[in-house]
């Protein structure tokens, strides 16, 4: 008798949140949804419901003040993991991904710029184009399998975890108004018990939380955006075995690895998910045709397109050419622009800077994620195909 294997559902389902590509298609699924919900007629209890307040605080704010921040914790680990112990441990392996990520924030700024250069209101927002969405980008990579070398997928990977940190600065130092200097005194105290914690090697996590937790409020209450309160935790969060070597030790012997591990799921499966429906809801019904071709629509648009072509294949290649690094093993150049194209989707951190860049502009806020629906899917789809049809490098 021959033996079958038994049909288990769950065991599609546990493969599937186990893949590469599924954070991004749940992100894809939410972001589809919201916009199907805010154009029936579902939209207005949508949108209610977004502006309804739960305690201090409305569930849209909830969402992008403290959920968010959530989020950025666990990017703040994944930056503070590979620079200490992972694809950025080095100079050399660095270079590539830090000098595209450069030119793909730097390029598509000055796109934006150009487009609107003369209106104080919209320039706020050059920062919006700037943005790759990691979540979306590997999932879309993923879905092309062994088409794409993996040293592709890891300059991918290394250039997101680089353009993040980029994020994060450029929501600190731009974004960041009205200062209240008494809350945010209380915010750095907190961050120096944190500190604390850190160099006398505290290796249980709850303390770090129970302080993170706190430091949330006070940043919040201080006029700095609160989810950089994740990115200051996860920094304090120690990366070391119980021996304090550099952390090669099982997982139970870091702090930051079993948060890290235990955000892994959430983050991508929750989080990111929630963020994208309550923010991608665009209600077409509101927009003008003009907003179509609004030079603010424009600019965020072709700043994904092109301007992220243009810096990370620019950059990148001005790199390769000069020496100064080398394109990833067992490439082309046709798919090292695929990658290129790819880094213009800009989903979830280009929503967020938007939000911020506009905060009291609703209008301006739809024709931003206008932009960002364009531009992130025109680049979706170009990279994929130029990466689907791409021919692999000669084997010399």
């Amino acid at each position: 008798m021959t033996n079958r294997a038994v049909w288990n559902p769950w065991n599609r389902v546990r493969d599937f949140v186990e893949g590469e590509a599924a954070g991004g298609i749940v992100l894809m699924g939410a972001a589809v949804l919201a916009l199907v919900v805010a154009n029936s007629p579902l939209a207005p209890t949508y949108f209610e419901a977004l502006a309804a307040y739960l305690g201090p605080l409305s569930v849209s704010h909830w969402i992008n003040d403290g959920l968010m921040a959530v989020f950025f914790l666990l990017v703040g680990l994944e930056i503070k993991r590979e620079i200490l112990d992972g694809e950025l441990s080095s100079w050399p392996r660095r270079v590539l991904p830090g000098i595209g990520a450069l030119g793909g924030m730097l390029v598509p700024a000055l796109v934006y710029v150009a487009f609107n250069h003369d209106d104080p209101r919209t320039l706020r927002g050059w920062a919006i184009p700037t943005a790759t969405d990691i979540a979306f980008a590997l999932g879309v990579l993923s879905l092309l399998g062994k088409r794409v070398p993996t040293s592709l997928k890891v300059f991918l990977a290394a250039l997101a975890i680089i353009d993040d940190l980029g994020a994060v600065v450029v929501i600190a130092v731009f974004y960041t108004d009205g200062l209240a200097l008494d809350w945010l005194g209380l915010g750095i105290a907190v961050l120096g018990a944190l500190i604390v914690l850190n160099r006398v090697k505290v290796r249980v996590l709850w303390p770090y939380l129970v302080l993170g937790a706190l430091l949330w409020v006070f940043v919040l209450k201080s006029g700095v955006h609160a989810t950089l309160a994740g990115v200051a935790l996860a920094l304090t969060i120690p990366l070391y075995d119980p021996y304090g070597k550099p952390d090669d030790a099982p997982m139970d012997g870091s702090p930051l690895l079993r948060l890290e591990h235990a955000l892994h799921r959430v983050v991508p499966f929750v989080v990111v998910p929630v963020f994208g429906f309550a923010n991608a809801g665009v209600s077409f019904a509101g927009i003008g045709a003009g907003a179509w071709t609004d030079d603010l629509t424009l600019g965020v648009a072709f700043g994904l397109l092109a301007g992220k072509l243009v810096g990370v294949f620019g950059f990148g290649g001005i790199a390769i050419k000069a020496g100064f690094a080398q394109l990833p093993q067992g490439s082309s150049w046709t798919q090292f622009a695929g990658i290129a194209l790819l880094c213009g989707i800009g989903f979830t951190m280009s929503l967020f800077i938007g939000l911020l860049a506009f905060e009291g502009h609703p209008q301006l806020q739809e024709e931003a994620k206008l932009g960002i629906l364009l531009g992130s899917l025109a680049a979706g789809v170009a990279g994929t195909l130029l990466l689907r049809f791409a021919a692999p490098r000669p084997r010399s």
